[in-house]
This record gives C-alpha cells, sequence and structure tokens, in this order.
C-alpha cells in the first residue's frame, strides 16, 4: 500500500489540539512524509486483525491503533481493496458473565467524497458491529466453536459514515452469531461465550459479511474515543 495516500500536514500536537483527525492534503511538498508509526505511541492494548494461523486478515494495517488526546485512531487503508482493508479491532475482555453490554462513542473524519466500501461485499453498505468472543477460540466454526464468535444484533449495526457516533448494544437483545444464529435461540451457548469471553471490541464489514473489511476511497480516521463494558 502506498502510505502517501494518508500523509497530511499536520503533527501529533495539532491533531491533539483540534481534535479532528483529518485536514485536507497539502501540495506534496508540504507533506509530512513521516509514517504515522514515527508520531504516535501504539496503544497496544489494542489489536488490528484478526491474525490467524500468524496471517493477519487486515491487510495494509499496523499491528495496533494509536494514541491521541481523547482516544486512539487508526487510518482506513486504500483507495481500492488491492491497498488494504482493515477487518477486526478487538482488546482483552476476561470474562463479560457480569455485564449488561458494551457501549463505544467514536468519530470518523473523512476528505470530501470519501466513500467506505466493504472489500467482500462492494455492493453493500459499509458497517461496524460491536463483537464478543470466546477464549480459545481456533476460528475453526467447528463443533462448539461455532458458537464462540458474536455480532451486533443486525438494528444495532451502525453504517461508517463520517461524523459523531455512538453504539450501545446490551447482551439481553438478539446478538447474531458467527453461523446465523440468534442468541435468544441459543442463550445457553451465548451465555458461556460472555462467561469465558477472551476478546471485545468492534468489527468493520458489511451485513453479509461484518467482519471481512473495508476500506476508503480517499483519505479517512476513526478516532475511537470510549469503549467500555456496562
Amino acid at each position: 500500500m502506498d502510505r502517501r495516500f494518508f500523509m497530511t500536514a499536520a503533527t501529533g500536537s495539532a491533531l491533539a489540539a483540534t481534535g479532528s483527525l483529518f485536514v485536507p492534503r497539502q501540495p506534496a511538498a508540504a507533506q509530512d512524509r513521516r509514517q504515522p508509526e514515527s508520531r504516535f505511541d501504539m496503544v497496544r492494548e489494542w489489536e488490528i486483525g484478526p491474525v490467524i494461523r500468524g496471517r493477519n486478515y487486515s491487510q495494509g494495517m499496523p499491528p495496533h491503533p494509536f494514541a491521541v488526546r481523547g482516544g486512539w485512531f487508526f487510518e482506513f487503508p486504500g483507495p481500492t481493496a488491492r491497498d488494504g482493508h482493515v477487518h477486526y479491532l478487538t482488546t482483552s475482555a476476561n470474562g463479560l458473565g457480569g455485564a449488561r453490554g458494551l457501549r463505544m462513542r467514536y468519530r470518523i473524519d473523512a476528505a470530501p467524497g470519501a466513500r467506505f466500501i466493504p472489500q467482500e461485499n462492494p455492493r453493500e453498505p459499509a458497517t461496524l458491529s460491536l463483537y464478543v468472543q470466546r477464549d480459545g477460540d481456533d476460528w475453526s466454526g467447528r463443533g462448539d466453536r461455532a458458537a464462540a464468535r458474536w455480532y451486533s444484533p443486525d438494528p444495532a449495526m451502525q453504517r461508517l459514515e463520517p461524523g459523531e457516533h455512538e453504539v450501545r448494544v446490551m447482551f439481553d437483545e438478539d446478538w447474531k452469531g458467527v453461523m446465523g444464529q440468534s442468541s435468544h435461540r441459543a442463550s445457553r451457548q451465548f451465555a458461556d461465550t460472555l462467561a469465558r469471553a477472551g476478546r471485545m471490541g468492534f468489527t468493520l464489514g458489511s451485513a453479509h459479511g461484518r467482519g471481512h473489511g473495508v476500506f476508503s476511497t480517499a483519505p479517512a480516521r476513526m478516532l475511537v474515543r470510549d469503549f467500555s463494558v456496562i
């Protein structure tokens, strides 16, 4: 991926001061050619992935997002799927058996005309879903692993678009399993995943591929202001 697609004239301090994560591109001579890695600390508690058997499916992405005042951020890859796509952002859950739900507050900044495209289903709207994964899941989807990953209920999916957003999903709502099952109908399996939750976070994709990856056709960034268990 050509990382110059995302370079702007802003420094890390300017981003922190303004609270905005997108500055329109300047002429090439004025651009700051340094990579984000050279200007920001990584937030290692969060992983950009998923990493399965040594392969990171978020192609063209760093392993972690970057810290900034007011939260942490990542840049969407692009402008085509060949340049990369971002799938999962997760952190340790350490069990969620006593929790009521998850809440996330975030902001998307994007260049005028930017479009968010699901790399596997490009005709569908790009979406964000909250996510819970049982500890020890091997990503096979076989046996009891068929109920090891759960995503926001369909009505709680959020379409990716610029602006300030908040999503709150309670665990008594009807979450969707990786094989399409309903948490209300598979309540025992869902409760087991919550009790043994190893990872939580959010995924980017579409309605028919919740975590199958998204790219942006123009410079865009997501700032996560808060991700919390409620």
